[in-house]
């Protein structure tokens, strides 16, 4: 081709025209890949956590205000569907509940019995767990064995160990001299019988948590405490427990609304008694209390009014938690 015949040939003259030439749009499947590409990083993240929501919604939200709502009526279980308003009425026949105060009392009194020993047992085992033991992996998944226990199974092992006539605790009792005790008829030796279940089953799992955290801190501070000379128990109180202040609140909380919400322990050892917590309902929880309303008496609206002020019990300990992290984060 001569240079002539090269200068009169368009598209040898014409200079080549870009890909995204005309206003940068592109080919069509570039355009909706990139498209794609924003909305999947805009969308996805809320596509991700919208499972959580929707059960939370339908299994969580949903069931407290139609609670709530529920609480404000007078609506028996034979006949759900027909409800008369009372306001609140309901929570102003608790105030003079007896039973209620009575089954508020039981549930502090477990709590305290159940919570406070659970903690400290805890954090021992844990301490223990943390150094280097030989076959430290079998211990640590040994204290969580109670933990994976059944409840019912657990609960009923118990009752036969509380037995007053053949049970192994009074027998040991009588070995050393010590009368037998009626652990199910008396009111603190069966709100201590309670409480000894849940520490049986939750001491393990604290100690877990306690032995997570404490394996955060870090070595720098034992290596200063040691070389100060502070012995291991100094170690423990002034550098492992401060360490620990806020997963030592967190399970007091935890702890706290489980002891809170405690049904089925006692409702087990109780027997073929039912819900009323023993024959004086000398162990008789909320949680118990709740379900004799509801479930036994038939009286839903009722039942919806204990539950609403467990929350608000509930609320009132999360608030003061807050507070004395607050407090504790301010020093």
């Amino acid at each position: 081709m001569t240079d002539e015949t090269a200068l009169l040939s368009p598209s040898a003259a014409a200079p080549e025209r870009p890909a995204a030439e005309g206003g940068g749009r592109g080919r069509p499947g570039q355009v909706w890949r990139s498209r794609r590409y924003r909305w999947d990083l805009r969308w996805s993240p809320y596509a991700f956590v919208a499972p959580f929501f929707l059960f939370f919604a339908v299994f969580g939200l949903f069931p407290l205000l139609y609670t709530g709502w529920a609480a404000l009526h007078q609506v028996e279980l034979t006949d759900p569907d027909s409800m008369t308003w009372v306001g609140l009425r309901n929570f102003t026949r608790l105030w003079d509940d007896e039973f209620f105060w009575n089954a508020l009392r039981n549930t502090v009194t477990i709590g305290l019995l159940s919570t406070v020993p659970q903690l400290a047992i805890a954090l021992g085992v844990a301490h223990l767990l943390n150094y280097r033991l030989r076959g430290s992996a079998f211990f640590r998944v040994a204290v969580l064995t109670p933990y994976a226990t059944s409840v019912a199974a657990a609960t009923l092992v118990f009752v036969l160990l509380f037995g007053r006539d053949y049970g192994m605790i009074n027998w040991l009792l009588s070995a050393v001299g010590l009368g037998a005790v009626d652990w199910q008829n008396g009111t603190f030796a069966s709100q201590l019988a309670v409480s000894t279940i849940v520490i049986w089953r939750w001491t393990g799992y604290n100690a877990l948590i306690y032995l997570a955290a404490m394996q955060a801190v870090p070595g720098e501070l034992y290596e200063s405490a040691a070389l100060d000379g502070a012995s291991r128990w100094q170690q423990f109180v002034h550098v492992t427990v401060p360490s620990l202040r806020p997963t030592i609140l967190f399970t007091c909380v935890v702890s706290t609304i489980g002891a809170t919400q405690l049904f089925g322990e006692p409702l087990l050892f109780n027997g073929g008694a039912g819900a009323t917590g023993g024959s004086d309902h000398q162990f008789q929880t909320l949680g118990l209390y709740l379900y004799e309303q509801g479930w036994v008496n038939l009286h839903l609206g009722r039942a919806s009014a204990i539950a609403w002020a467990m929350f608000l019990i509930l609320l009132l300990i999360a608030g003061a938690a807050r507070l004395l992290r607050g407090r504790g984060d301010s020093r």
